[in-house]
């Protein structure tokens, strides 16, 4: 039997033919290839799914600044969970920037303009305005500006500081140093501005000027600028009229100082602590630069400024009685004010070349007045006062002016 079961075993296998052999074989090859095949692609769809479900989360996570609601209710269904006690709590909105901006504005160079459309904007973008209501502290001692520093610091960001200060360098204390902006005008109509704002005020009411200088006499009020200039009054004459170069040279005694030094120094702190500074001449290109330089605080500035409303506002912020001294006066005026020239037409060519770098054509306009006239009376202009002379008529009472020289 069993040898008979041998050979029918043997016969059937060797009856069957290689074609069936091979289509077995594959049948066989085809089945186990198949099985990978259907594994890897389920796989791959499963992975990018997932990879898919994380990035969406993630981006969903940071957009809203922490885990999304589902999630804090699965953690409150599941327990408290450690997560912030391991990890701390999740980062703060990333600010703009920069976050910390600083307007330490010069006096009578549009300034009250400037406020206001800061008032504007600051509800419109929602950042945060302080505007310091001191006016006549502009030199700080040591620890006065320490104090400043720290309060200027302390405030929430994003913000716009602003107030009438010399310069503050916040590294020297070892803080964080905000970006600074500004504005300045023409020197001698800085002067005028401010030598008739004092004794007259603006637009904003007839008799705000007695509430400003109460304990101004008639004698001052009424002062001819021209004998206050050619005279020599302390009111018109060096160190009262070396008054833009200190707000950007600084805290130091010798900014103060007409002379190269605090120029120098001025010009440095320009090029390394100042995103813009301006010139009152040309308001709505400052204005548009602002736009493009600072859009988190100034985005929709201009159409503001040119807006009727804030048009009422802004010309109740004009000088009244303010008139033009005689061509000597101004050529004496203009000699004492060399070095607040210089600096001006040094942040004027500064200002031109930013608006040719940002696009903006540059309408090249000529000092309001100009150093020609010099030439003239040379030998009739006095010269400024020495150095040690302008320290101490500085430190002089208010009203010493009356005393003629």
């Amino acid at each position: 039997m069993m040898k008979n079961f041998s050979s029918s075993s043997l016969h059937s296998n060797n009856n069957q033919t290689p074609n069936h052999v091979r289509e077995r074989n594959n049948r066989k090859y085809s089945l186990l290839s198949a099985l990978p095949l259907r594994f890897s692609l389920r796989g791959y769809s499963f992975c990018m799914a997932t990879l898919f479900l994380f990035c969406f989360a993630s981006l969903f996570y940071q957009l809203n600044g922490g885990p999304p609601k589902i999630l804090l209710d699965i953690r409150q269904y599941l327990g408290e969970s450690t997560f912030l006690d391991d990890h701390g709590p999740p980062a703060p909105n990333v600010l703009p920037f920069p976050s910390q901006v600083v307007y330490n504005r010069v006096g009578k160079c549009g300034s009250r303009t400037v406020v206001i459309l800061l008032r504007l904007l600051a509800e419109k973008h929602q950042f945060n305005l302080v505007s310091s209501d001191i006016h006549n502290k502009t030199r700080l001692t040591k620890h006065e500006q320490v104090d400043l520093m720290k309060n200027i610091s302390n405030i929430p960001q994003p913000f716009l500081y602003t107030r009438h200060v010399h310069f503050l360098n916040f590294t020297r204390f070892r803080i964080e140093q905000p970006v600074y902006i500004n504005i300045i005008r023409d020197p001698i109509n800085r002067f005028l501005s401010n030598y008739f704002f004092r004794r007259f005020g603006d637009w904003r009411g007839e008799q705000n000027h007695l509430i400003r200088t109460p304990g101004m006499k008639d004698d001052e009020r009424y002062l001819d600028i021209n004998v206050c200039i050619l005279e020599n009054y302390p009111e018109c004459s060096n160190p009262r009229v070396f008054y833009i170069i200190p707000y950007f040279c600084g805290q130091h005694p010798q900014c103060r100082e007409p002379g190269v030094w605090a120029l120098e120094r001025a010009k440095q702190n320009v090029q390394e602590n100042y995103l813009l500074v301006g010139i009152l001449e040309e308001l709505e290109d400052v204005l548009l630069l602002l736009e493009r330089l600072l859009p988190h605080y100034f985005t929709g500035v201009l159409s503001i400024y040119k807006s009727p409303d804030y048009k009422k506002m802004g010309n109740m912020t004009g000088t009244v009685r303010k008139h033009t001294p005689t061509l000597e006066a101004l050529q004496v005026l203009y000699h004492r004010m060399r070095y607040e020239y210089e600096f001006y037409n040094f942040i004027r060519d500064q200002f031109h070349l930013m608006k040719k770098k940002i696009g903006l054509k540059s309408v090249s306009q000529p000092p309001a007045h100009s150093p020609s006239f010099l030439r003239e009376l040379a030998l009739r202009t006095p010269e400024p006062l020495d150095e040690d002379e302008e320290f101490d008529t500085d430190l002089e009472d208010a009203n010493s002016w009356l005393v003629h020289p």
